[in-house]
């Protein structure tokens, strides 16, 4: 298992959850639940960001007050699902920095091979989020992260919606430094990579392509 895996079971995460996994739930209402839950997450793996004390005037008088302090977060979206729990995180930490990686996996090899890479020059002096709202065989996000890695982020997280067993560990194995976040940890895989009972392919759902 993997050396640090939050399961964040609030009720409202499991509630809007539970919509999203209605087959007949519609493309529009399914991406708003996303974007919530989201939020949601955001909320639970920011929850040790650094502090520091700044003055601040309230109307009765001056005081020394929490601020947010280092630079300013990285979120990181694994192409194309990821934009989908990107967008409610951007809600809750407007002022984050965004990146994007981009994979597809050779037919043949089975390698995963880049086509897309983009995040801020100074990366290597923030925390990262990287985000991706399925773990399954844990291919994609694995190599998203080695990537990642060659530019040596302060610190890295993931943060998924749902994860299989099988996906858990074999990042374990892959990045057993990188804590995990989810709101669900289903049973199993089936034949096709597909997390069960889950809620069918995320990017589709989200994007409306099937």
């Amino acid at each position: 298992m993997q050396k640090s895996f939050t399961l964040v079971d609030h009720p409202l995460v499991q509630h809007k959850l539970t919509l999203m996994r209605d087959k007949t739930r519609p493309t529009a209402n399914f991406r708003q639940l996303l974007r919530e839950i989201a939020l949601l997450l955001a909320y639970e793996v920011t929850r040790d960001l650094p502090t520091e004390l700044r003055e601040v005037e309230t109307p009765l008088e001056t005081m020394q007050a929490p601020m947010l302090s280092g630079k300013k977060l990285c979120f990181v979206s694994v192409l194309r699902a990821g934009n989908g729990l990107l967008d409610g995180m951007l809600d809750l930490i407007p002022s984050a920095r965004v990146g994007h990686i981009g994979l597809y996996r050779d037919p043949d090899t089975l390698e995963a091979i880049e086509y897309y890479y983009k995040v801020p020059h100074d990366i290597n002096e923030r925390q990262v989020i990287v985000v991706d709202p399925m773990l399954a065989t844990a291919n994609s996000v694995s190599a998203a992260i080695t990537r990642l890695k060659k530019d040596q982020p302060k610190k890295i997280k993931f943060v998924c919606l749902l994860a299989a067993p099988e996906g858990v560990a074999a990042f374990a194995q892959a990045h057993p430094d990188v804590p995990v976040y989810t709101a669900a940890l289903d049973r199993q895989l089936n034949d096709h990579g597909y997390i069960l009972p889950g809620l069918g392919d995320a990017g589709d759902r989200i994007y409306g392509t099937r």
